[in-house]
């Protein structure tokens, strides 16, 4: 798959990958970015997914992945085994945030984290409506999501800062644009460069 067929998320992660590295992409999906990265920028890749569908149609697309649960951690990858580890849209779903991230970190030397931004503007309006907001970002209802926790740019930042985590760079979009005027209200998708200090 060409970078320029990709969702304008993934296009930006795959933009701060670097040529011929290691990459470990967690919650992989079919295997999109891994596929373009792979073709695009010779990487290594390996990738996790929790549905076995989806890693099989990784392994058909030539996508080395396992199926995995993230909860348990990531034991099976020795420390700093990766020079990249993604994880997109997907923090958010984790019952057990901080350890994913510190084990990200374990295992990668540096983490790539993307997640919906909950205090973009429409999310807010939504919830003065009296509802749970649902959009492209969140599109589930509140029943049926797998989301359980929300957070917002701070909210993030704040956890990197507890963990002597250190952001590399900050991304947030709208649409597939970059916002940078008031991006906590103005940004849908949040996209984070993290390492440790």
């Amino acid at each position: 798959m060409k970078p320029l067929t990709l969702r304008p998320d993934l296009r930006m992660i795959y933009d701060w990958i670097s040529p011929s590295s290691r990459v470990l992409d967690l919650g992989c999906g079919q295997g999109e970015l891994l596929a373009a990265l792979q073709d695009g920028k010779q990487v290594q890749g390996y990738g996790v997914d929790f549905d076995v569908a989806n890693v099989v149609r990784c392994v058909a697309a030539g996508v080395n992945a396992v199926q995995g649960d993230l909860e348990t951690g990531l034991c099976e990858f020795g420390d700093q085994r990766f020079d990249h580890v993604v994880l997109s849209q997907t923090i958010q779903a984790m019952r057990h945030t901080e350890a994913i991230l510190n084990e990200m970190l374990r295992v990668g030397r540096e983490a790539i984290v993307t997640f919906p931004n909950f205090g973009y503007w429409q999310n807010r309006l939504q919830i003065l409506k009296g509802h749970m907001p649902v959009s492209d970002t969140i599109p589930y209802q509140w029943y049926d999501t797998p989301n359980i926790h929300w957070c917002m740019l701070g909210d993030f930042e704040e956890l990197c800062a507890k963990n002597g985590i250190r952001v590399v760079q900050r991304v947030v979009m709208d649409k597939g644009k970059r916002v940078s005027l008031l991006p906590n209200l103005r940004g849908s998708l949040a996209f984070y460069r993290v390492a440790r200090d």
